[in-house]
């Protein structure tokens, strides 16, 4: 089954090897934008890629829906049998947090990152809305699938801090992972421009081996050049002393900051910084072993590309854990557009294959070779993508989502 959610608040399931439809579920109307201060969807329904729990033979996710008394953040659970909302749900997001005495306003707070199931919880990540208008922060909700009712949350102390990135969370060893963006106002560091690492509660603490964020917070804040556009990239990069444990923050400066996952290092405390692109990374990256380094492919145009005028816009980058973790540039390739790249592979690990989309440029479905960047495929021309557009991979198919549409690739 391959399921699909729309921005019409509409969750479609199709039979995967033909396109049939076998179920759809209408969740709710979705929201206007007339009734928004700001944004650039019209109209606001699933934005955030959906999570598939197989224990629970549910799909999770989160609707922004119109109510009576205006527009809702909605967590669902439907079975991925006929559709069906279980038992419990939906959770509404603002009524849940008044209960424990937390302020959420549904209107100016949007939800693009995809959602993440860790240990029989949903973490489902808030930014806010094209255009930074409102009162809104950085928020990830907790929400227990067994007991739904019973949320955590973490939220940024500053105005701003979102969670934008359309990758979602990270998860490695029952801590989450995720990445804020520029706060506003902010005269002292207070949760903006930051890597955080968190248990299942979501909650703070003081130690700085669980958070990171780079020395010029402050100036990035008012670039609006924040971490938060992209999502953070667990990596285990082979050592002299066995896989080093890093994490990868990318920022809308261009930069990438290599991180010590198990302690974040504070203010400052990245174990490399390089310069990976000539403009911002904002969509997501993939991380794939060759040899003894981790590569991490990226939909931006790469800042040390032997030929940076021709439209490389897929840079991949080679990361090594010893003697030092350092980055340098692995290939760069000509890709016309701005997708998000995934890596296919026969085992986990040979014949590594780096898809993207060339969305809102030439709108062609690109292969390049993992270690080497040789192009393998380019498609005809799609209908319908946009920029941040990931495509995904199952054991014989490509599956891309469009504007009223899906196309399917067969190897």
């Amino acid at each position: 089954m391959l399921f699909v959610a729309t921005e019409d608040d509409v969750v479609y399931a199709l039979n995967a090897t033909t396109g049939e439809e076998l179920w759809r579920r209408a969740v709710g109307h979705p929201v206007r934008s007339s009734s928004l201060p700001c944004g650039n969807i019209d109209p606001l329904g699933i934005t955030g890629t959906p999570v598939i729990d197989p224990a629970t033979q549910a799909i999770y996710f989160d609707a922004a829906v119109e109510r009576t008394n205006g527009p809702r953040h909605e967590a669902f659970a439907l079975s991925t049998k006929d559709g069906s909302v279980l038992p419990g749900w939906p959770i509404d997001i603002a009524d849940a947090l008044q209960k424990s005495g937390r302020h959420f306003d549904p209107s100016v707070q949007n939800q693009r990152a995809a959602l993440t199931l860790v240990d029989e919880t949903l973490y489902v990540a808030f930014g806010g809305h094209f255009g930074d208008c409102g009162n809104y922060h950085g928020w990830v909700v907790a929400i227990p699938l067994h007991e739904p009712d019973k949320l955590a949350s973490f939220e940024t102390r500053a105005r701003g801090g979102g969670i934008w990135a359309p990758g979602g969370l990270s998860a490695a060893e029952h801590d989450i992972f995720f990445v804020t963006g520029n706060t506003f106002g902010a005269q002292t560091w207070s949760d903006g421009e930051a890597t955080f690492r968190v248990g299942a509660d979501l909650r703070r603490t003081d130690d700085k081996g669980s958070y990171f964020a780079p020395s010029d917070w402050k100036a990035l804040d008012n670039r609006d050049a924040d971490l938060g556009g992209s999502n953070p990239l667990i990596l285990d990069v082979p050592g002299a002393s066995g896989d080093r444990s890093l994490i990868l923050a990318l920022g809308k400066d261009g930069k990438a900051y290599l991180l010590d996952r198990n302690n974040l290092g504070g203010v400052g405390g990245q174990l490399a910084t390089e310069t990976a692109s000539r403009s911002s990374i904002i969509t997501s990256p993939a991380a794939y072993p060759v040899g003894s380094y981790a590569f991490v492919a990226l939909g931006a145009p790469g800042a040390h590309c032997p030929q940076p005028n021709r439209g490389q816009n897929l840079t991949v980058l080679k990361i090594a854990a010893s003697p030092r973790p350092a980055m340098t540039n692995a290939w760069c390739a000509a890709l016309n557009g701005r997708g998000s790249p995934i890596v296919t592979t026969t085992d986990g690990h040979s014949n590594p294959i780096v898809w993207i989309l060339g969305a809102e440029g030439d709108d062609r479905l690109h292969a390049f070779r993992g270690d080497a960047g040789e192009q393998l495929f380019v498609s005809e021309p799609l209908s319908g993508l946009h920029r941040f557009q990931t495509l995904i991979a199952t054991q014989d198919r490509l599956y891309v989502g469009a504007d009223g549409r899906v196309y399917a690739f067969r190897f």
